[in-house]
């Protein structure tokens, strides 16, 4: 079995984006050279996960709402007071709805891949999720197989 590991570096710009990553995957499949196993997505970062949905504007408008109102900003989380009361080192950001939000969602994606590509229908793409933006931000992808 052979494995290839790679890592994938973007910028994201707003506070919630969804970021389509699709592309990108692929492209790590087909250098990859694996042409039957899996690859897996995987986010380093406790603000941002890895979905996989439909992209369409309207609904990723409702994913965001959703997410807002389950996990809304102007909440009181205690990892801000934390993060303030210790005198820890912060990048002045109260993230705690951050963190919460990306509790909901997966921080990884595993997809089957055949015949060097990823078995994804029509209407499945792949996102980044960001909940603590604008950042400079990187994935894993690691691809297994033959």
């Amino acid at each position: 079995m052979k494995i290839v590991r790679s890592r994938m570096e973007f910028e994201t710009k707003t506070q919630i984006e969804f970021v389509n990553i699709t592309d990108r995957v692929a492209e790590a499949v087909e250098k990859s050279g694996i042409r039957e196993g899996q690859v897996t997505i995987f986010s380093p970062h406790t603000t941002m996960s890895v979905v996989i949905n439909h992209n369409e504007p309207l609904l990723l408008q409702d994913f965001m709402r959703i997410l807002y109102r389950v996990v809304p900003v102007d909440d009181q989380y205690s990892h801000d007071l934390f993060e303030l009361s210790r005198g820890m080192k912060s990048d002045g950001r109260s993230n705690g709805h951050s963190h919460c939000k990306a509790l909901l969602l997966n921080t990884s994606e595993t997809i089957l891949v055949e015949r060097g590509k990823m078995i994804l229908t029509s209407l499945q793409t792949v996102f980044a999720v960001e909940f603590d933006g604008s950042r400079k931000r990187d994935l894993i992808i690691q691809v297994m197989g033959e």
